[in-house]
């Protein structure tokens, strides 16, 4: 799942590297309130990314976090972490206030080799995240299921006083954070042409010290409405407890898939299947078979393939789905990856198909994020993502991706992923949504919590497909109404005619 100082990026699964446990109410929600909004059906307080395996010791019996005992800004996404006995916690801070984050987590096993440390859901024994010393003041934040590292200097004061005092909770203060949170992190208000400044100056005018929630959530909803960016939302406090989202972004000309389209695609593609499609990880991957010797691996998210577990339980399901689809590789004469309904997830799960689909290393993307509060054109230094040949059997032949616009976020990180591959992957079907960066998760009152991007996935060139997504090599009809109700299935009539192109060749 993409993710920031929140687990992963977000989509019409919480992208999804939110947990599984909330995974099935996050799709309801985000269906609704579109795909960022899923993320805050997560409880607050949970650890950021996909996890590892269990340590079996349940945190037991261990020494705390020692020499990251203190307080540590992270290079960008605008977040504080407090190291204090065995607990992780953040502070999300602005040039104009310092609150309590969303995510917490307990030490889970002794520290290991130069100190590393991992953390973990209260709660659960297995760990989610790995903090690392590099010399005294500095140290290495890693989340497992994400493809980059954050980089921590500690503060040499501690913890500022400013994050000790309670926020004030009145409109006016709420309204200056919600803006701060944005003007400090937000990298596409240039791009988008939006002046975010005098959108502050306009709304900020209306709120007065009688502006009920239901009217400030209103203001926020026309503040991020015009961004068209699926990975902005706000959520609110619900009554009875929990976040729920009450806005969530999408790029115009765009719609959120309904369960009737999702059932309608599964009957057009099921009609040119030789067999019925092999379900794996809850449903969320397909594997089947199509004429000539194609085979068909369907991905409609990056996470949420288990119950409850860390991010290997979630490898491990998608290795079996794979090993499925590459039992026999030599005969196959292409593949396609169906990615029109990916809702996002762990960026490291797409680089673990693309591993099965190479037997060369090669650049997938380089990861930057914005982390200069009074210049939206300062990005951290580039991270080098690359793809590796892994050790199982592979697929080197012809590729053909499917996209859409409901491809988000990890699908999409995945989709780039492929772009240097060879021979390179042809894309099918429509632009992916538009939506790259992790997703951060920022508490701005007691009832209102954001979800917004602060990244960029570049291209080997330097450039990024923020916003209008990655486009099609060929454009085809998608999830039409006139082809769902016919059965019809565009997209996938002509990468089998593409893939018969070009012979297959496979690598053990």
């Amino acid at each position: 799942m993409k993710h920031s100082n929140a687990p992963a990026r977000t989509a019409n699964q919480a992208d999804e590297r939110t947990r599984p446990g909330a995974a099935r109410a996050a799709r309801a929600a985000a269906r609704t309130a579109g795909v960022a909004a899923m993320a805050l059906a997560v409880t607050a307080g949970a650890v950021g990314a996909a996890g590892a395996a269990p340590t079996g010791d349940g945190g037991a019996a261990r020494p705390g976090v020692g020499r990251l005992a203190g307080a540590w800004q992270v290079d960008g996404y605008g977040t504080i972490v407090e190291f204090t006995g065995t607990t992780l916690t953040t502070y999300d801070v602005t040039r104009i206030s310092c609150t309590p984050g969303w995510l917490k987590g307990e030490q889970v096993g002794a520290a290991g080799h130069g100190g590393a440390v991992r953390f973990g859901r209260p709660g659960k024994a297995y760990a989610e995240l790995t903090v690392t010393p590099d010399g005294r003041n500095r140290a290495v934040y890693k989340e497992d299921g994400a493809t980059a590292t954050k980089n921590l200097a500690r503060l040499p004061g501690g913890l500022p006083a400013l994050c000790r005092q309670p926020a004030p909770q009145d409109p006016l203060s709420t309204f200056d954070r919600f803006w701060a949170t944005f003007e400090e992190n937000y990298p596409f208000f240039a791009a988008k042409g939006i002046d975010w400044h005098a959108l502050r100056d306009e709304k900020r005018a209306l709120i007065t010290p009688r502006t009920t929630d239901d009217e400030l959530q209103q203001v926020f909803v026309d503040m991020l409405q015009p961004l068209g960016d699926a990975h902005t939302a706000l959520g609110r406090k619900r009554a009875g407890g929990g976040i729920g989202a009450v806005f969530g972004g999408l790029r115009p000309g765009t719609r959120e898939p309904t369960d009737e389209v999702r059932e309608l695609s599964a009957k057009a593609v099921a009609a040119q299947l030789v067999g019925p499609e092999r379900t794996f990880g809850r449903g969320l991957l397909g594997v089947g078979e199509l004429p000539d010797g194609i085979g068909y691996l369907r991905v409609s998210g990056f996470d949420g393939y288990v119950d409850d577990g860390g991010y290997q339980d979630h490898a491990a399901e998608l290795d079996r789905a794979l090993d499925a689809l590459l039992a026999h590789p030599r005969r196959l004469n292409g593949l396609v990856v169906d990615l029109r309904l990916n809702g996002g997830g762990s960026d490291e799960l797409g680089l673990r198909i693309a591993a099965r689909l190479t037997d060369r290393p090669y650049l997938a993307y380089r990861k930057v994020a914005r982390n200069d509060p009074a210049d939206p054109t300062r990005f951290t230094a580039p991270q080098q993502v690359r793809v590796r040949p892994a050790a199982a059997t592979r697929f080197t032949g012809p590729v053909a991706l499917l996209t859409a616009g409901s491809t988000v976020s990890a699908g999409e990180t995945f989709t780039q992923a492929l772009m240097e591959r060879r021979p390179a992957a042809v894309r099918i079907g429509e632009n992916t949504q538009g939506v790259f960066s992790d997703i951060m998760f920022k508490p701005v009152s007691d009832t209102f919590t954001v979800i917004l991007p602060n990244e960029k996935f570049l291209t080997r060139a330097g450039t990024t497909f923020d916003g209008p997504g990655i486009p099609p090599d060929l454009a085809t009809p998608v999830l039409t109404d006139e082809e769902l109700a016919q059965g019809r299935d565009s997209a996938l009539t002509a990468a089998r005619r593409v893939l018969l192109g070009t012979p297959g060749t496979a690598a053990d």
